[in-house]
Formats: C-alpha cells, sequence, structure tokens
C-alpha cells in the first residue's frame, strides 16, 4: 500500500543533528506528494578555529552517518539524500565514489549526495562551464578537499573562498550579506558558474537572486541536491522561485 501523504515518495533526509538549513530549504522545494522524514547525525557543536578542530568535527560527522542511516532506513525510504556534504567531497572524485559505494549497500535504495549533485548541475548548465567560483564555510583542510574535487571532475576551481565559520551551528548564522558579498568576491576574473557548498549555508534564496542577476548559473549545494533527487528518483515537476535547475532542468 502507498503512504497517504508520501504517495509519490518518501525521502529520508540526512543532516547533522546542529544543521537549521537543510529541513526548511528542502521543505520549502517539495512538490506535492514528495514527504521528507529526517534523520540526525548526532554531533555536538564543537568549537572550530583550524584544521585540527576542523577533523575533530568531521571524525564526528562519520561516526554518526551511518548509525543515521541505519535510522531512516526503519521508515521503509524510497529514497535517500544526504543534507550534508563535507564528507561526500572527501579525497577527491575516487573517495566520493566509495562512499557512495558504502552508502548504496547499507540503503539498498536510491542516495544522492551533494559532491555528485553539483557535478551533475554544472554538467546540466552545459558543456562551457569550465572555471568556477567556489563559496565553503570550510577551513582550509576542507577547502582544498572540495578544490580536489572539482579539478578531477575537469573543472577548475578559478577563486575560492571559506568563510571559516567557528562552530556547526554558526554555519546558518551566515548572513544573506555575507553571502551575497562571498558570491561577487568569487565571481572576479572569468568565471563561468559559481557553486557553493557546505548544506547549513542558508543560500539557496541568494544563490537564486544572484544568478538572475550576475546571467550564469549560481548553484548552492542544498538545491543541486534536492533537484537531483528528484531528478533521479523520477520526478520531473518543475519548481520555481530556486534558480534554474529546478525551474528548468
Amino acid at each position: 500500500m502507498t503512504d497517504s501523504l508520501g504517495h509519490r515518495g518518501k525521502f529520508g533526509v540526512l543532516a547533522p543533528s546542529t544543521n537549521t538549513s537543510v529541513q526548511p530549504e528542502f521543505d520549502a522545494m517539495r512538490p506535492w506528494g514528495i514527504t521528507h522524514h529526517h534523520s540526525r547525525l548526532v554531533i555536538p557543536d564543537s568549537k572550530v578555529t583550524d584544521d585540527a578542530s576542523f577533523m575533530v568535527m568531521m571524525d564526528d560527522i562519520r561516526a554518526a552517518l551511518f548509525p543515521a542511516l541505519e535510522a531512516v532506513l526503519t521508515c521503509r525510504p524510497d529514497f535517500v539524500v544526504l543534507g550534508m556534504s563535507a564528507e561526500t567531497f572527501w579525497d577527491g572524485l575516487e573517495g566520493s565514489k566509495k562512499l557512495q559505494r558504502k552508502l548504496d549497500k547499507v540503503a539498498k535504495c536510491g542516495v544522492v549526495m551533494g559532491s555528485d549533485a553539483c557535478r551533475a548541475a554544472l554538467r546540466a548548465c552545459g558543456r562551457s562551464i569550465k572555471r568556477l567560483g567556489v563559496i565553503t564555510p570550510y577551513m582550509p583542510v576542507g577547502d582544498r578537499q572540495v578544490r580536489r574535487f572539482f579539478t578531477e571532475c575537469g573543472f577548475e576551481v578559478a577563486n575560492l573562498l571559506g568563510l571559516k565559520c567557528e562552530s556547526p551551528v554558526l554555519i546558518a548564522h551566515e548572513s544573506k550579506q555575507t553571502l551575497r558579498d562571498a558570491i561577487i568576491k568569487v565571481n572576479r576574473g572569468k568565471v563561468d558558474a559559481i557553486v557553493q557548498v557546505g548544506t547549513n549555508l542558508a543560500m539557496a534564496e541568494v544563490a537564486a537572486m544572484a544568478e538572475f542577476w550576475l546571467d550564469k548559473p549560481v548553484i548552492a549545494i542544498n538545491t543541486a541536491t534536492y533537484w537531483y533527487a528528484l531528478r533521479q528518483y523520477g520526478i520531473k515537476d518543475k519548481v520555481y522561485g530556486w534558480g534554474s535547475l529546478l525551474a528548468e532542468h
């Protein structure tokens, strides 16, 4: 029997317990007949001031990922969406593929990760997309992993700005003005598209506005991940107000 509210599909969504951006942004983009069922990677709001403390946070995320996945699988989701991104970029393209295989083996249903979603979004925007401006909330150790991933996917990271957010919760406290200014900074020179990673940066609305004014793709990872999940699952609905990905692709 089909779920009475999620008659088109139940999406299990994984996000850190510190993350307050994924749930509202995904919910705002949700088509009729799709339901979201959140499972949290329980981590502390640890202080992040340098590469070493960033890696402590990453270890917390890694330890919590598969328990959170096992928890959400108990509602028998039709699809799983990762609302956390740093780990999906780690160790470049091959590291991303390795994590995907591990998730697929446990989930036994479709699983979408932010790294793959960003790559698919850039490809959807056209073959002319080569040079990227990238925004992250990370410390340099995380920025290097993001740069490596996009480089191994065949893109050139022309400009990268890491905001060095001082705790997982504080990532979501970055203002729209800060995000706007970050877009301006990474747009210098010849940049074909701008990509933001780090799912707790509430970038979806700002990215859509910036895309309109700059007349080039500005991809927020939450928008890309949710778009890719819908399309991979077979939902082709156009959702307006969140940029060209959901409205045109």
